[in-house]
């Protein structure tokens, strides 16, 4: 499991994007980036002291955990988990300036105050991205998640945000394994094809939301891959302003899937993973970098206080 998401995280379009725009830069950026993670991940979630620790396990009544073997696999499952979540996290990185961005000229200053800050985009396209694990492909997953941001702030911790569904590209609600065929482009029988069959990631957000989506209110949806020319009319009749993803497939066309629509969608604020188009070299003003800057935490000094800080 581990091997396979290490693969399919450095393999996603965000490294990608960074390791072709770099060509002559350390290959080993990503795994630099991992590290980093992991070492904060333990500092945040791992109580390194394990007789603190089993105090902890008997105050909240699980002293039997106390006793090894219980007590060394549970320590061992909390270290393979924040492997895993680190793995994830640095597959939208704090590089350099990348981060997801307007590429529009015209629309920069119109529209820089509506993004999000970048710490708090990548948190929300990180948890897209453990989505996309979840997926029936057995080629590509994706991920997606909607937030939207009300008027006034609330007290669980997420300031003014607050989620409104998720999904990840799957077959329909209901079947069971071998209900419906698996094959790829490869297949020259369309009606054999996997693709006529899988409900895509931002297809399954919308419809399974819990919430309404209210016209009034800021709403915006993290999908790990290009929206699709099905999904992108479906995203706009659903009233959502604002879409980050990443933009490598975008204006392409495949077998049985193209990405035209994209590009050419208006009414919407589109931001794409890419260097900061304002200027490299400048950062933005709510946004110092740092290597302390966790992708999964916000400071307080963040337009949104207190975003995923519990």
């Amino acid at each position: 499991m581990m091997q396979f998401v290490e693969e399919t995280s450095y393999k996603c379009d965000f490294i990608q994007k960074i390791a072709k725009a770099f060509p002559d830069a350390n290959t080993d950026f990503y795994s630099e980036c991992r590290q980093e993670r992991v070492k904060e991940y333990e500092m945040l979630f791992l109580i390194s002291n394990e007789e603190l620790h089993k105090q902890i396990l008997m105050t909240i009544g699980l002293e039997n955990l106390c006793e090894n073997p219980y007590f060394s696999n549970l320590r061992q499952n909390m270290k393979d988990l924040i492997l895993l979540l680190a793995t994830v996290a640095s597959s939208v990185p704090n590089f350099k300036h990348y981060g997801f961005y307007c590429d529009n000229p015209k629309q920069i200053n119109e529209i820089h105050n509506q993004c999000l800050p970048q710490e708090i985009a990548r948190h929300c396209m990180v948890q897209a991205r453990l989505l996309a694990y979840r997926t029936e492909d057995h080629k590509i997953g994706v991920g997606a998640v909607i937030w939207a941001e009300r008027k006034s702030e609330n007290c669980d911790g997420t300031g003014m945000m607050y989620f409104i569904g998720c999904g990840y590209n799957a077959f329909p609600v209901g079947s069971e394994y071998a209900d419906f065929p698996n094959m790829d482009d490869k297949q020259k029988d369309r009606e054999i094809r996997k693709f006529r069959y899988i409900v895509h990631a931002e297809q399954n957000a919308l419809t399974f939301r819990c919430q309404e989506i209210k016209p009034e209110e800021k709403s915006m949806i993290f999908v790990t891959k290009c929206p699709c020319d099905e999904c992108v009319p479906l995203i706009k009749g659903a009233g959502i302003k604002q879409i980050y993803t990443g933009d490598i497939d975008v204006g392409k066309k495949k077998a049985d899937i193209s990405y035209m629509r994209f590009g050419e969608l208006q009414g919407i604020s589109k931001f794409t993973w890419q260097l900061n188009p304002s200027g490299s070299c400048v950062l933005e003003q709510n946004e110092p970098e740092s290597k302390e800057t966790l992708p999964i935490i916000v400071k307080q000094n963040s337009p949104s206080i207190g975003l995923f800080t519990h």
